[in-house]
Formats: structure tokens, sequence, C-alpha cells
């Protein structure tokens, strides 16, 4: 009961301490640096040139006719990036003057009743689509992809799985090894992340977020607030294995301390919880990231980022290490003692930069397209990649994918 009692006394004080602290200082926010330059603020038009494959409909429009929740699933990246492209002043009708060519392929749309992505069938499509370009356009062929960028937002990318185990088995798509992928997955010295792909934050509705926006001078009651599963019961029924355990040690360690605000339930008031609340936890799940990280950035609450290895969206543009505070799978029982013992100069520096529009603009794909979103850092991230080393390109007749690679059941016609 006595520390009950004084965790209760830090917490009220440490909520008059920000907001006495917020009353007096300057609403300016810091400036943002990345490591590759600002990178924030760089236009990518007349660096880069875009050509884009018209594909029959079946590969994308049809698809999202047929289920149009795929619009607003946490994989629609794929969806925006293609519509954005196709009005976007760095597209060009001419392929022969393309440093880059895009194959729009919708590879998460086929969604269970419960609106969650099934891969299964997107190594097949994928093979399919790949297979139709290199017929019909001789620009595959000279590079065997090198020169090509593919949208693979899945829980484990290129690998087409939503289970580790799974996803490490199949590995990368073999005719994607030479492409450059950009994908929400991100963890480093793994099977499923290749060399050179560009990372990017998941899709997080930015109108839907803007209509629960509330006055930024409301007070940060929440020390620390997390929603979400703790056990995946349904896919790791013995347990232990979703989210390599750390989820299901946040709940036994702290679903008694009041300092922290967690629950499986989420309620309607769930983004303005977020607004109020000073740590926002992003524990990984069945992959290392989720929207919850987006959705802080977004809502000025300090992430918390329990996923050891994580490689996060756009990092050479975006100061993770000044925003956020990592903690190490390992060292989840001791959150409360990591989280109190931060000084309060640097929450209030964390939330300063937080406030940056600049930073939360790069975390969204909005529509229509605005500047310095994620799809000009995207677009960032393919210019920084050129001009494309001459190696990239084979010699008349040679080869280095093998077609036949993979197991059997992707080779299977789509």
């Amino acid at each position: 009961m006595k520390k009950w009692v004084s965790a209760m006394l830090f917490y009220f004080a440490f909520c008059v301490r920000i907001e006495a602290f917020k009353f007096h200082k300057t609403q300016q926010t810091e400036r943002i640096s990345g490591s590759a330059g600002d990178v924030l603020e760089d236009d990518p038009v007349g660096r880069l040139k875009v050509f884009v494959y018209e594909l029959p409909s079946k590969y994308n429009k049809k698809i999202l006719q047929k289920d149009p929740r795929c619009l607003t699933h946490m994989f629609a990246a794929e969806i925006y990036m293609h519509r954005f492209l196709l009005s976007s002043p760095v597209r060009t009708l001419n392929p022969e003057e393309a440093d880059w060519f895009y194959t729009p392929v919708y590879t998460t749309c086929d969604l269970t009743p419960n609106g969650l992505p099934l891969p299964f069938k997107s190594p097949r499509m994928m093979r399919s689509a790949i297979q139709l370009i290199s017929s019909n356009w001789p620009y595959w062929n000279r590079t065997e992809g090198a020169d090509h960028f593919f949208i693979v937002p899945h829980d484990f990318g290129a690998c087409f799985h939503y289970q580790e185990e799974k996803a490490i088995e199949r590995g990368i798509l073999t005719l994607l090894q030479r492409a450059t992928l950009v994908q929400t997955f991100g963890q480093r010295n793994h099977v499923c992340l290749k060399d050179g792909s560009i990372t990017i934050p998941p899709y997080a509705p930015p109108q839907k977020m803007q209509t629960h926006l509330i006055p930024p001078s409301t007070p940060r009651s929440i020390f620390v607030y997390f929603r979400g599963l703790f056990y995946d019961v349904g896919n790791d029924p013995e347990g232990g294995y979703y989210a390599r355990g750390a989820r299901a040690s946040v709940w036994e360690n702290f679903k008694n301390n009041p300092l922290f605000d967690i629950s499986t339930e989420h309620p309607t008031t769930y983004y303005e919880d977020m607004q109020r609340a000073v740590f926002c936890l992003c524990p990984l799940g069945w992959a290392p990231w989720s929207p919850r990280l987006v959705e802080a950035v977004i809502f000025g609450c300090i992430p918390v980022i329990i996923a050891d290895d994580i490689v996060l969206p756009f990092a050479d543009a975006i100061p993770w290490e000044d925003i956020g505070v990592f903690v190490a799978e390992k060292d989840v029982p001791k959150l409360d003692t990591i989280l109190t013992s931060i000084p309060i100069e640097e929450i209030l520096r964390k939330q300063r930069l937080l406030a940056n529009p600049s930073m939360k603009q790069a975390m969204l794909f909005p529509q229509p397209d605005q500047s310095r979103d994620a799809f000009h850092q995207i677009l960032n991230g393919l210019a920084r990649k050129l001009p494309h080393d001459t190696s990239v390109y084979l010699k008349p007749g040679n080869k280095i994918l093998n077609w036949t690679a993979g197991p059997v059941g992707d080779l299977k016609p789509w």
C-alpha cells in the first residue's frame, strides 16, 4: 500500500511539474536535422524519374474494388503510393529516361472477414506481375530488377508471411532479390530485410486522426499509455512466442501499477487518450513495428520503442534517438524505473521535437500529397541511391536470379 501511495504522489507531482513548465516555455520547435542532411526539407523533384508500368487491373484496381477496406488498413501505403506516382512530377512516360521502374501490385488486399491481410497468394501474384513486365518490356531483363522498386508492406516484407518462423523459412521472394524493397518491416540482421531497402511507416488514416485532435494545452495527465494485445492466444496458444514475450511482460509487471494505463480494450477515445499521455508504449507484436509508432508521433506522445534491433522508418531523416525512448525487451520489467528516471528537461525537449510539423508530416501519406510527407521521403530514399552502379546492368543473356527457386506453392500460376 505504501508503494502504491508513493507512486500516485509521484504521478501527480510529475503532471503538475509538466503543466507548470508548459505554461512558461516558448512555443518554438527545435530544428530537425538528419544524418543525411536536412532530408525532411529535400525536394526530390528534378533528381529522379520514375516509370510506372501499366498492368492489367486484376493486379491492383480490381482487387481494391472487391474490398475497399484495403484503403484504411495499415498496409495501404502500396495503394496510395501508386496513386501518388501517377500524378507526381517525377513520373515519366518515357521508360528510356527512367531512373526507376515501379510495378503497382496490391499484394496485401486479400482480406479475411475480420479485415486482416492474408499474404498467402502474394508470392504468386508478384511472380505473375514480374513475368508480365519481363515479357512485355525490355527493362527488367537489363538488370533483373536492380533498377526496379516494389512496395511490400507486409509484416515481414517480401518474405510474405505474418509469422516470423514461416517468413524466415521462405525468405525474400527470389525474383525480388535484386530489386529495391520499400517496406514497413525493418529489423537488423534479419533474412527478411534486404540491404538497401527503404523502411517506411505503416499507413495511418490522416483524416481520421485529424478529426480527433484536442487542444494542445490539454494536460498530459496519463504517464504511460497502451492499448492492444498482450497475448495472441489464437496464433500462439502456448504463449511466449508472440512479441517474444515482451507484451506479456508489460502486462504481468504493470497491470496494477497506477502509473500505467494499459488494457486490451480499444476505447473510442483512443486517439484523445494518446494526446493526454506522456509516454506511449510501442512494443513489437508479430513484427517489430505497428501503427502505434505513427500515432504516437502525430499526437506528440513520446514513443517507448520495445523491439530489439528495429530499423525505424526514414531513420536518416528523423532523429528517433532524440524523440523516443528505447527499452530492450529484456528490460521490460524495469520500465517503471527507466521512465521515471528520465529528467523532466529531457522529456520536455522530446515533446518540443515531436511538436515540429515536419516530424509529423514525414510519417503520413495524405491525400492529396503534401510537401515533405512520407511519399516524398520515399522519393528522397530512391534519389539517394542514384546513379545506379554500372555493375547492375547485365550483359545480354546473363542471368543471376533463379526463377524456379522457392516453395513449390509459390510457383503455381496466379
